[in-house]
């Protein structure tokens, strides 16, 4: 595909436990662009969490890859988005709604500004987290 004259998205994640928060945010962003890339976080970035991811990272990857929203899949090796806007030049950037108005997400709007970059955010699917699932888990292998 010729990416020129077209919007490119980019949305990152960890995608651990693939729910339907994950497909509802990865079907938003197609809707909202021409070319859909998405970064797969690494499992040595997930420890910024202090978690684990449970399923690996390269298995994470052949989900998203599969996903018919998305156009192209690339490791998140890093949180700088700045340096992802660099390599990947997308013109909009989708994130999860939780982040809206905290100081490091209104930076990131201000930078992604000067390059015309535009940021949308997406409520998250209520009812469903990859969080919620490990505490799940976590319980019954507990009992």
């Amino acid at each position: 595909m010729n990416k020129k004259n077209k919007v490119i998205g980019y949305a990152t994640g960890v995608f651990d436990l693939f729910h339907i928060g994950h497909l509802n945010i990865l079907k938003n962003a197609k809707e909202n662009c021409d070319y859909l890339i998405v970064g797969v976080t690494v499992d040595e970035l997930v420890a910024y969490k202090g978690a684990n991811a449970i399923i690996p990272f390269e298995e994470r990857l052949k989900i998203v890859e599969a996903i018919q929203y998305v156009d192209e899949v690339v490791p998140q090796t890093s949180m700088d988005k700045m340096a992802a806007w660099e390599k990947l030049q997308f013109n909009k950037m989708f994130v999860g709604s939780d982040w809206k108005g905290t100081e490091k997400w209104n930076d990131l709007e201000e930078e992604f500004a000067k390059v015309g970059v535009e940021i949308q955010y997406f409520p998250y699917t209520k009812g469903t987290s990859s969080t919620h699932l490990k505490n799940v888990f976590n319980q019954l292998l507990k009992s």
